[in-house]
């Protein structure tokens, strides 16, 4: 499905669990390569420590690359979150922000590794930082992405 980039942000800022965990998409390129996102720390995503719940952390970068990637591929590609990993460099207080991006380097590999109906598991880091711009958390996510119409062929062909 086709989404514009206003509405995704619309739909991301009103999304039940980004709610609650107190998570803002506060831009969407229009072309798709670039999003933001910001918590503010507040009571409901504290942890006992008083600093952001590690959960919260790793969800407010946890579904932008997957919606990108799906809206710049299009619909002849299946892209799914294959797994994730994050480092907690040091307490996150305050606003903590995170910039994800795609270049066309990064979206010509994809490409390249499945035009045969393979498929692909592109890694992607996007880091989590403070208000002063100091690293709070490093999430290293995978995806899993494949030519849908390739493997469609392949399996025609065998």
């Amino acid at each position: 499905m086709r989404w514009t980039p206003r509405l995704m942000k619309f739909l991301l800022n009103i999304y039940g669990p980004y709610l609650g965990a107190g998570v803002k998409t506060d831009y969407i390129s229009a072309d798709w390569r670039e999003a933001r996102v910001s918590m503010k720390l507040r009571w409901y995503n504290r942890n006992v420590v008083g600093t952001h719940f590690g959960g919260s952390l790793y969800s407010m970068v946890d579904p932008q690359l997957m919606l990108m990637l799906m809206q710049l591929l299009g619909k002849e590609y299946v892209v799914w979150d294959k797994s994730a990993a994050i480092e907690f460099v040091r307490p996150g207080r305050g606003t903590v922000r995170a910039l994800i991006q795609l270049d066309d380097r990064q979206l010509e590999e994809i490409r390249s590794r499945t035009a045969n109906g393979e498929k692909y598991l592109p890694s992607f880091e996007v880091q989590v930082v403070d208000q002063r711009g100091e690293l709070v958390a490093r999430v290293d996510k995978v995806l899993y992405v494949r030519c849908k119409q390739r493997q469609t062929e392949a399996k025609q062909a065998a």
